[in-house]
């Protein structure tokens, strides 16, 4: 038993210190950032603003390009610019986007143009979610498939750092500076992804595109179908609807939620920000070991498990009022069990794609993530309105169950075991 020890540590070190991780660490904090600014950064800023919850609560429609995204994702499997590369040039491209477009938040007023703050967030969120199919695409061009499980769960624990930036340095700075300059910090965080674009190589040196846009658009669908088949095609992406469901509404009005305690912008960002490093931390270690020791399958119950907990601790939160201890807690325990579950999560849509057909799967399996997030999250300012906070977080746990059940079917704790005999 002693000499598999040794043998299986240098394992294990050389799937987590290679660069194939390191640029995930990348393509997480370029991918989240964009969207943590979105639902977190700009709900505060309007809340602070006296902007009503009914109207924040809306603003989650912004997300629509995140649920819609398969639908233009034929076109960038397509096409290419003449530079960088197939990749590469998309993401520069709405990297730079990105930069412009949140810094130009900095120059609009939301009480005397509400539908301006709302056009630019849409254009946020394309540029978002177009960048996402990029990076997805890419990520899953660049492990190999015994590295999905690591790679993803970096690429997640990266993506929730990112967080820290609007969510915790832009409130720090809100109550120093003012709100123009706070967009522009925010915004300067995207020349991450620019450097890390410009200094990595495709994936694919080969890059096997498709020859028409048609190709682009039927082959993915049907490659999906024939190799799952119908039946399990479908369960499957009822499966990606209802994982997330729960968590997604119970983040939905996170920094509104706070800002009704009584919390100050700084004790929200200085808070957020020593629980989410401890919690992202822990989460690191723990998810890295897990998706290496154990298959996706089970990391998906675990987590699953942690990531309706953390739920719960909102609605403690809701009870016990301002309190920056109980507040540390329920921000380091979301970080911890959301962390966890995403990435778990975004590991097993990795494995279900094709990396033949990566940009237009991927993005067809995350914008059905995405669809609670968009149309549900639209009505928690009038749910949180009628029912109270506490209520509101444990409809939120009730409604993360049915994706739970669903394991049993998409995901069973013993197909490993099903599989050897």
């Amino acid at each position: 038993m002693s000499p598999a020890t040794p043998a299986s540590s240098p394992a294990i070190k050389d799937a987590i210190f290679n660069k194939r991780m390191l640029i995930c660490i990348f393509t997480g904090f370029s991918s989240g950032l964009p969207l943590f600014f979105l639902y977190q950064l700009v709900p505060g800023w309007l809340r602070s603003e006296g902007v009503s919850l009914a109207e924040i609560g809306l603003f989650s429609l912004i997300g629509i390009p995140y649920v819609w995204k398969f639908i233009w994702s034929p076109a960038m499997d397509r096409y290419s610019f003449p530079f960088l590369g197939r990749r590469r040039g998309w993401m520069l491209v709405t990297q730079v986007c990105l930069l412009v477009s949140i810094a130009a938040f900095g120059y609009i007023n939301p009480t005397m143009s509400i539908w301006t703050v709302a056009y630019l967030a849409a254009a946020v969120a394309f540029f978002s979610a177009s960048q996402d199919i990029i990076l997805d695409a890419y990520r899953r061009e660049l492990l190999p498939d015994h590295e999905l499980g690591l790679g993803n769960s970096i690429h997640v624990q990266a993506y929730r750092l990112s967080g820290l930036v609007p969510g915790s340095l832009g409130f720090i700075l809100a109550d120093h500076i003012p709100w123009q300059l706070v967009f522009f910090v925010v915004a300067t965080f995207m020349l991450v992804g620019i450097i890390m674009t410009l200094c990595i190589s495709e994936a694919r040196r080969e890059p096997n595109a498709p020859h028409t846009l048609q190709e682009a658009v039927v082959l993915p669908f049907k490659d999906f179908i024939n190799r799952e088949g119908i039946t399990s095609a479908l369960l499957i992406l009822c499966f990606l609807f209802l994982y997330k469901l729960g968590d997604n509404m119970a983040t939905a009005l996170q920094t509104p939620f706070f800002i009704d305690l009584g919390f100050s912008n700084t004790e929200i960002g200085v808070v957020a920000k020593t629980a989410s490093i401890i919690a992202m931390t822990i989460g690191l270690a723990v998810g890295g070991i897990v998706m290496i020791k154990l298959s996706i399958n089970r990391a998906l119950w675990l987590f699953g498990f942690v990531q309706i907990i953390s739920i719960l601790g909102f609605a403690a939160l809701a009870e016990i009022g301002h309190n920056t201890y109980a507040l540390a807690f329920a921000m380091g325990f979301e970080y911890l069990g959301v962390g966890l579950g995403t990435a778990a999560f975004t590991a097993f849509i990795a494995r279900t794609t094709n990396p033949t057909f990566a940009a237009t799967q991927f993005a067809l399996f995350t914008a059905l993530t995405a669809l609670p997030r968009t149309f549900a999250n639209a009505s928690t300012g009038f749910i949180v309105e009628q029912m109270g906070w506490t209520s509101f977080f444990l409809l939120c746990t009730v409604l993360a169950v049915p994706g739970m059940l669903m394991l049993f079917k998409v995901a069973p704790w013993n197909e490993k075991q099903e599989t050897k005999s």
